[in-house]
């Protein structure tokens, strides 16, 4: 499925510089069942269970019927690949918040911006389309490199959740973090109404 196109009834495309986020398509299982099997990248974001071809399909219908989730592929759109998968999740509109994730699977992509541009492109759907006050994400202690782009990005420490995940062994911290409506309008440039 092509960045230009849609599927059903989910969310339109996101379209950014380079790269677009897509609703997931029956073809992109594939990717996410080989990305599954990468055991340091399932351990930086706290994912510990492989993916079957059943379990692959119980996702995408999960995804499909799920209102409080706009679940996304990032596609680069220079060449159509497709480097990752990306969302907001646990959508709260009583409560204007939501849940960021973002995964770049594709190890050869890293350090390209392209996690970035994602992020920024699910921030300005969440904040000025979608209306939300508030966006957060869980990151698992260890993981620096991630810390230190969430960081970057805006978003603020608000809180450990002591020994909330176990992997390889051991407890690890997850570390919550959170960026308001108004704070990412202020790193953007533009002024809050």
């Amino acid at each position: 499925m092509r960045c230009e196109e849609k599927e059903g009834t989910r969310p339109t495309s996101l379209t950014g510089r380079r790269v677009c986020l897509r609703p997931v398509a029956r073809e992109d299982l594939v990717h996410l069942r080989r990305w599954l099997k990468d055991a340091e990248i399932k351990g930086l974001i706290g994912e510990v269970a492989p993916m079957s071809k059943v379990d692959s399909e119980r996702f995408l219908e999960r995804v499909r019927a799920d209102t409080g989730r706009a679940w996304f592929m990032v596609v680069v759109k220079e060449n159509n690949k497709v480097i990752g998968e990306a969302g907001l999740l646990r959508m709260d509109r009583a409560w204007r918040a939501t849940d960021v994730s973002v995964i770049i699977w594709d190890r050869d992509e890293w350090v390209k911006g392209y996690g970035t541009e994602t992020v920024l492109l699910l921030l300005n759907h969440a904040f000025e389309y979608l209306g939300f006050h508030r966006a957060a994400i869980g990151v698992v202690g260890f993981n620096e490199r991630a810390l230190r782009f969430w960081e970057k990005l805006g978003f603020r420490k608000e809180g450990i959740q002591r020994d909330g995940y176990y992997y390889d062994g051991r407890y690890h911290d997850f570390v919550m973090m959170s960026i308001l409506e108004d704070e990412f309008r202020q790193l953007r440039g533009r002024s809050s109404d």
